[in-house]
């Protein structure tokens, strides 16, 4: 057993070794998506595999409680010196889109293996249909690049020559892959050093026992918290903008039930698999870390000591039936995964929202815009291709102040790439890069500002890829009588003779001179936003973050020569009543449930639920393209009988067919 005082101390050098496997990725790497931006992770991984400890100011946030066991298994023998990889996100769902290279190495102590070090990298490109390799436009795994399963890439220290010449011929800029992939090498060995350094100050056994300590200590932390939260069931759905080219919206639904110290997230009611790349590929693993990043957030929230490892998992059970967009069926495309682990968040914040009204923020913006670039260089005459900078909006809200401006607070970990930096390595030129005003959710704490930014490109057919983009027709709810955040857009050639608003459309073919404009969405506001100190509104006014003219219609503040005006603001706050209702979804979303009730959803799940996997993202595409104006479950019926008689051979829903036969 570990008394506290030494837990601690081996939790700190668990977490220093991770940060300095961190700092090795961090100065080595080549691309700017994993030196600038930071698009990578790294990790100390117990005997099993699960992972111990993770750095904490480096590097993406969402793996905490990813386990590399099955990837392990697929690898008969290891050997002191070898590294293991995969891409592929069907093969052992570690790697979750084909660009996220993942990597484990054994650590040896007396010839046995104690420990692992981990890590993925996100390649810039790993060749497929498009640049980049992700666009939610594809359609199946085959058309987003290059897929290696679990394999050795070193064996016993030596490079696998013949992976590394496969891989460069495949991908669009080789030697960023290449310098990514060693810097990756130098950071497992870091790693692998530094626990053979905790072996010789801890011992063998202490080691090993600590290891699993620590994953104990932060289940019991875990259960902690959730023990705290009332017992009962909680349901939200939220939606992005569309699964397809028909633009129809892609739900995901979250049925959260918490009993004592333990909690099950019920995802039946999502959408089925969709016929673009917004589909998460978990295999059904009930504690997949994919599904339960947005859990992090809240248990972080809740318990800023909290441990981050595996041992936060397991007080969490998640359903996902097989079909449907959160587990789908080879060979669905899944490269926009990360598009729908945003929603994936906001339904969990949603359902905590209201099991914890007076703890947790109202929603982020739930977007964050990865911008690629291909381009020519004029002078070198050379094609280039980066990522230029994620475009990331605001954060919701919070209990007791506003929500962060352009930090997207669930996607924060994607760092700012300087400008000048970009520039220098990709031939654009930036015409703004800024906040952007009004569009943070009003509240008595006002959500986070939207960041928007644009560029001009100078060679002919440059094409740009902004993956992620969302929340351009449903906004970031806001809670308690705060107001949902600004909604997202990308424009070509804004204000000008040739403009053109892309919509939700994430690829974009630009000529010389032509600008691109992107901007993000805003967080949602927490509290009512007449309630909120003039004051406050008066500086957000003269900071820019609001007009003058929505200190007035949103916050009912009259500002006259840059001050409050007391008379005009009590005026215009008389007779104000307060918001009702928990949440705040803004007119689309509330326009576009009177139509799709949440009664209409439910049989809508019910009836595709019961149609094999390869029928049931048809069904739903022609019951949407037929449905016009009508509304309801009746209305659904009448659609669904229409498709009936246009495509008889549609099977029946299983239990239609039972009921047929009897």
């Amino acid at each position: 057993m570990f008394d506290r005082m030494t837990l601690q101390v081996l939790a700190n050098h668990a977490k220093a070794a991770a940060e300095n496997m961190a700092h090795t990725l961090h100065r080595t790497a080549h691309s700017a998506f994993v030196k600038e931006t930071q698009d990578f992770t790294v990790m100390l991984l117990n005997r099993r595999g699960e992972t111990v400890s993770v750095p904490m100011d480096l590097g993406a946030t969402w793996y905490p409680g990813l386990t590399f066991g099955r990837a392990i298994g697929m690898i008969d023998a290891y050997r002191p010196g070898d590294v293991g990889f995969t891409n592929d996100a069907y093969a052992c769902y570690v790697a979750t889109h084909t660009p996220d290279t993942v990597f484990w190495k054994p650590v040896f102590h007396e010839g046995e293996i104690v420990a692992w070090t981990g890590g993925h990298i996100h390649n810039t490109d790993m060749g497929g249909a498009v640049p980049a390799s992700l666009s939610r436009d594809l359609t199946e795994i085959h058309q987003e690049g290059l897929r290696f399963p679990p394999m050795k890439i070193v064996n016993e220290g030596v490079f696998d020559d013949k992976l590394l010449r496969i891989m460069s011929t495949n991908v669009r800029k080789p030697e960023l892959n290449i310098g990514d992939t060693k810097a990756m090498i130098g950071a497992l060995t870091t790693g692998e050093r530094k626990i053979h350094a905790m072996i010789s100050k801890f011992g063998r056994d202490a080691f090993l026992d600590g290891m699993e300590a620590l994953l104990d200590h932060s289940e019991a932390q875990a259960r902690e918290i959730l023990g705290a939260i009332p017992d009962g069931s909680w349901e939200f759905a939220d939606y992005a903008d569309e699964d397809s080219v028909e633009a129809n919206p892609m739900r995901l639904k979250l049925t959260l039930t918490v009993r004592g110290d333990e909690a099950v997230l019920d995802f039946t009611g999502s959408d089925p698999q969709l016929g673009s790349s917004l589909n998460v590929p978990t295999g059904g693993d009930p504690r997949h870390s994919v599904l339960l990043v947005g859990i992090y957030y809240v248990l972080y929230t809740l318990n800023p000591r909290l441990l981050l490892n595996t041992g936060m998992t397991r007080p969490f059970t998640c359903i996902t039936p097989e079909g449907t967009v959160l587990n789908p069926a080879f060979p669905a495309a899944v490269g926009m995964r990360s598009l729908t682990c945003a929603r994936l968040r906001s339904v969990i914040f949603g359902a905590f929202s209201q099991a914890l009204p007076d703890r947790l923020p109202a929603a982020p913006a739930g977007n964050n815009i990865i911008v690629n670039v291909m381009t020519t260089d004029e002078q070198s005459k050379r094609r280039v291709i980066a990522a230029v900078n994620p475009v990331v909006g605001g954060g919701g809200g919070m209990p007791h102040r506003d929500g962060t401006n352009g930090s997207g607070a669930d996607a924060a970990y994607l760092k700012n790439t300087p400008i000048e930096i970009t520039e220098t390595e990709v031939p654009v030129e930036f015409v703004k890069y800024g906040l952007a005003r009004d569009s943070g959710g009003p509240g008595l704490w006002r959500g986070g500002l939207a960041t928007e930014m644009a560029f001009r490109v100078f060679a002919p057919d440059s094409r740009v890829t902004a993956r992620n983009r969302d929340r351009s027709r449903f906004r970031p709810w806001g809670v308690l009588g705060g107001r949902a955040g600004g909604l997202s857009d990308m424009i070509v050639n804004p204000g000008g003779a040739e403009e053109r608003r892309l919509g939700n459309i994430d690829t974009a073919v630009l000529q010389p001179g032509d600008v691109l404009e992107l901007r993000s969405a805003g967080g949602g506001g927490r509290g009512d936003p007449f309630r909120r100190d003039p004051q406050r509104v008066a500086r957000d006014v003269a900071r820019g973050y609001v007009s003058v003219e929505a200190a007035l219609r949103d916050y009912g503040v009259a500002i006259r020569d840059g001050a409050v005006d007391a008379g005009a603001t009590a005026a215009a706050r008389a007779g104000h009543e307060s918001p009702q209702g928990h949440f705040h979804f803004g007119p689309e979303r509330e326009g576009y449930e009177a139509q799709w009730t949440p009664a209409t959803y439910d049989v809508l799940t019910a009836l595709l639920d019961g149609l094999p996997v390869h029928w049931r993202f048809f069904a739903k595409t022609e019951i949407f393209r037929r449905m016009g104006a009508r509304r309801g479950p009746e209305g659904l019926a009448e659609t669904l009988a229409e498709v009936r008689a246009r495509y008889p051979d549609m099977p029946l829903p299983a239990a239609a067919a039972r009921e047929a036969a009897e």
